[in-house]
């Protein structure tokens, strides 16, 4: 039984090893400051469009472990929004390092998403 217990939190554990990280300044610039690539993800719970960008996020994320994915929550982190110059939810910023490299705003092609990271990477 306790295997079967084991198993079961990490099941449960398992997507928020994968999850981005909520946005932090501190992280980010530490991200920048380190050369990282790095995704911007603005969303929303209520946002159709940010669901359907989900999933390339979490793929581009678990397969690029040099990838650093920050989810900013539209609704509650204007800071944020004002820093990043965002308007809208549904919007892909990628970094490298300190420079901007991409924005997107209600794209959900998992190649357009893909290619903003691959960008990014390079």
């Amino acid at each position: 039984m306790p295997r079967l217990a084991l198993l079961f939190v990490l099941i449960l554990l398992a997507p928020a090893v994968q999850a981005a990280q909520m946005w932090d300044k501190m992280a980010f610039d530490a991200a920048q400051a380190a050369g990282s690539p790095i995704l911007v993800h603005v969303t929303a719970p209520w946002c159709p469009t940010c669901k359907a960008q989900k999933p390339t996020v979490d793929k581009l994320e678990s397969s690029n472990p040099a990838l650093k994915v920050f989810a900013v929550d539209f609704d509650s982190q204007k800071d944020a929004l004002a820093y990043l110059g965002v308007k809208s939810q549904s919007t892909l910023i990628s970094y490298r390092g300190k420079m901007e490299i991409g924005r997107s705003t209600a794209v959900t092609d998992p190649a357009a998403i893909t290619e903003l990271v691959v960008r990014a990477s390079h």
